[in-house]
């Protein structure tokens, strides 16, 4: 979280306030003008609450409330927008002894907050989300320290649900890092196959793939989508970011991949960067490496090409890139897209 504010409106507050700045200096503490005390690690408010909490809550990632539960619910609850949208709100009573996670627990982080504030204030962390208090997994939170993307949330409710009610949950990982989970609860069984978790009597399932995923399992699925894939391309100085982006899809589409697992594009380092390459990592918020030559040619790739090497000094561009980042196994070998365009896939083995 970037930004984060805590609003004092008592002078007990203030001074609970005071006290979380020196455990956190980056955050901003506000407190109403007619407590001012000069003291200018505060930013003091002349307006009233009820307009200065509002405007905190829309421009901060996470705010605090040193006041009661209930007015804070009344203040911001004509405000609320969806899970994804509101900010974390935590709240701290006027004695310090209760610190609660009153609002986006999970995505907006406020669980985790609540927990680190409790331990600094040694005071009780209130959690109520159901998958915390069950000590089972958070659907919407599997993967999120490891960059994994979810293909949509249409169905994070409902297998929320079925993980606290104990119902049986599929999990099959053909990505990513395997170490994401401590201990799974008894209701999770792993499949090692697609076919083996279409078979089972699961009636929910996680699935953690870069690959597209057919439609009746995904139906009933969480579809995680880790960083994976590496792509490495092989092109000209003038080849187009068209040209690249038609590429990259053909192969994504004829192999079955998501590009949501695109973690890097990749290739070989030429005097003067193409601009075609650039312009796509922009457009696709992807990062873009380059490798020398000399590396590349180091690398043992399956389709080595004489005419290649004659141009470019090592026999493999876009294999070779790919095997060389990704540090992993290469899972589609060089497409050609003539005159100019070339490109292999490989996964990132964790």
């Amino acid at each position: 979280m970037e930004k984060i504010s805590v609003l004092a409106i008592t002078k007990n507050g203030i001074n609970i306030g005071q006290k979380l700045k020196e455990f956190f200096p980056k955050w901003t503490i506000f407190a109403p003008s007619k407590f001012s005390n000069e003291d200018n690690s505060i930013t003091w408010y002349s307006e009233s609450t009820s307009d200065k909490i509002i405007e905190l809550f829309k421009n901060n990632d996470a705010l605090i409330c040193l006041f009661s539960l209930g007015a804070v619910i009344r203040l911001i609850s004509p405000h609320l927008i969806d899970k994804k949208t509101d900010p974390a709100v935590i709240v701290i009573d006027d004695k310090m002894n209760f610190v609660i996670s009153a609002l986006s627990g999970h995505i907006g982080g406020a669980n985790e907050l609540t927990k680190k504030i409790a331990e600094k204030l040694q005071a009780q962390a209130v959690i109520t989300t159901a998958a915390d208090v069950n000590k089972t997994i958070a659907v919407d939170l599997v993967g999120k320290d490891h960059g994994w993307r979810m293909e949509d949330d249409s169905n994070v409710t409902k297998i929320s649900a079925d993980m606290v009610n104990e119902e049986p949950i599929g999990l099959f990982q053909e990505a990513g890092t395997k170490n994401w989970y401590k201990q799974l609860p008894k209701n999770v069984s792993i499949f090692e196959t697609i076919e083996e978790l279409e078979k089972s009597n699961s009636k929910s399932n996680l699935i953690i793939s870069d690959r597209i995923i057919e439609k009746d399992l995904a139906s009933k699925s969480v579809i995680y989508r880790p960083p994976s894939l590496v792509i490495g391309i092989g092109l000209h100085w003038d080849t187009s970011k068209e040209t690249i982006k038609e590429g990259i899809e053909n192969c994504l589409e004829k192999f079955g991949l998501s590009s949501k697992s695109i973690a890097k594009l990749v290739s070989i380092k030429k005097p003067q960067d193409v601009q075609g390459l650039i312009d796509i990592g922009k457009e696709m918020a992807i990062p873009v490496e380059y490798i020398n030559r000399e590396d590349l040619a180091k690398v043992t790739a399956p389709n080595p090409s004489e005419t290649v090497k004659a141009f470019e000094g090592t026999a493999s561009v876009s294999e070779a890139a790919a095997i060389l980042v990704s540090r992993g196994k290469l899972i589609v070998e060089k497409q050609k897209f003539p005159p100019n365009l070339t490109i292999a896939i490989a996964r990132i083995e964790d």
